[in-house]
């Protein structure tokens, strides 16, 4: 007997069928590629592009968790510029001359009252729990009190960084840190100016702005403070500038009097009395909590002596020069934070162009056309059926059965 038709027929009927299963599959995935034998070009395409599109989904995951926590950083420096604009009012409220003791009291109430929003804003949580300015530190609060009933505040975060990546080619920070509510300087920056408790005029120092920022900066640098004193009386008063022994300017004090020391501009205003001293020290770190801290204890302890009026308003003065210094911090940070956000935002949309454009290709040479796979499984279908109803047929011949 000739098995060669049995042999051939059930090769045909198996090549049929296999080619049937994968056309069927083809239908349901969707894909002409599946495994690397298919098409090992295209199955590496597909294999590439699809965890290149997995790690793009990733990236704008983290995006999303960066913006939420950088949200919330934005909306405290927000809150902080606008404590910092009342305490500013309230300074000038109380610098303006008309205040009586009972307001100033009020006055010092609402600046106590703007400390402590203060340290509720360095001391926010995250969604997710943490602190917003903690630093690497950020499951301890980073803002608390010294203790000993002194008032003072004290950071116990840290400068920490932390970078994710937010697309292929771009990291964006992930925490953020309390320096901006400690790293200003006392005064203008440059020096800051402290009336002797002992005087008895009513004079003041008050820095007009730097001149020289070489010098400016060598005094800031240095330790050695500057010391104005005056003498005489009436029209024959004096002022005498002296640093470590050495003095700088010496001249009439006539009205309001314009004297420049180490680079920056002074007027001396009001009617200072012999004997009575400034001193100009240096400017150094001042925490904006302690700068409020200074302004309550001015505004609290103010006596209604011209001497007494013209040494709180002295601390009041310097006070304005410390907030203008953290107003312009927190914008810088706000600011950088504003570039930062925007900076997500591009990644994002550039993210999403670049997972549909990769998607497109992997599309492109492992998806199947629907269309003509279905005419396709059809025809196999038909053939092979076809094929099986000849066979049975070619069995049934009577010539055939003694083959």
């Amino acid at each position: 007997m000739d098995l060669n038709f049995y042999t051939n027929f059930s090769a045909s009927l198996a090549q049929q069928e296999a080619q049937l299963n994968t056309l069927q599959q083809q239908i349901s995935t969707g894909l002409t590629v599946q495994t690397p034998d298919q098409n090992p070009a295209a199955f590496e395409t597909a294999t590439l592009g699809n965890d290149q599109i997995s790690e793009l989904a990733n990236d704008n995951t983290t995006q999303a968790a960066i913006q939420v926590q950088l949200g919330a950083v934005n909306d405290a420096y927000q809150s902080t510029t606008s404590l910092l604009d009342s305490v500013q009012s309230v300074v000038e409220e109380a610098l303006n001359g008309t205040t009586s003791s009972l307001n100033l009291n009020a006055l010092a109430t609402q600046v106590q009252s703007a400390g402590q929003q203060l340290l509720a804003i360095g001391n926010t949580t995250s969604p997710n729990g943490t602190y917003l300015f903690g630093g690497s530190r950020a499951t301890v609060a980073p803002f608390q009190s010294s203790g000993g009933g002194s008032g003072n505040i004290v950071y116990l975060g840290d400068g920490g960084l932390s970078q994710a990546a937010i697309s292929p080619d771009l990291s964006a920070s992930t925490i953020a840190n309390g320096d901006v509510f400690v790293s200003g300087l006392s005064g203008d920056g440059i020096g800051s100016v402290a009336a002797s408790s002992a005087n008895t005029g009513s004079g003041q120092v008050i820095p007009l702005g730097t001149v020289n920022a070489t010098a400016a900066n060598a005094f800031q640098a240095g330790t050695a403070p500057i010391t104005i004193s005056f003498s005489g009386s009436g029209s024959s008063l004096t002022y005498t500038a002296t640093q470590s022994g050495t003095t700088l300017a010496t001249g009439a004090v006539n009205g309001d009097t314009t004297v420049q020391l180490a680079g920056v501009n002074y007027q001396i205003s009001g009617s200072p009395a012999a004997g009575d001293t400034f001193t100009i020290s240096p400017s150094r770190p001042q925490s904006a909590f302690a700068l409020i801290q200074s302004i309550y204890k001015a505004l609290s302890t103010a006596g209604s002596t011209p001497a007494q009026v013209a040494q709180t308003n002295q601390v009041l003065n310097q006070g304005l020069a410390g907030i203008a210094q953290y107003q312009q911090a927190i914008v810088t940070a706000q600011a950088q934070t504003g570039v930062t956000l925007q900076a997500i935002t591009n990644a994002g949309t550039g993210n999403t162009n670049e997972s549909t454009e990769t998607q497109t290709n992997v599309t492109n040479v492992t998806a199947v056309n629907t269309p003509v796979a279905i005419a396709s499984l059809d025809d196999t279908l038909t053939a092979l059926q076809a094929a099986m109803k000849t066979f049975g047929d070619v069995q049934n011949l009577s010539l055939f059965q003694y083959l």
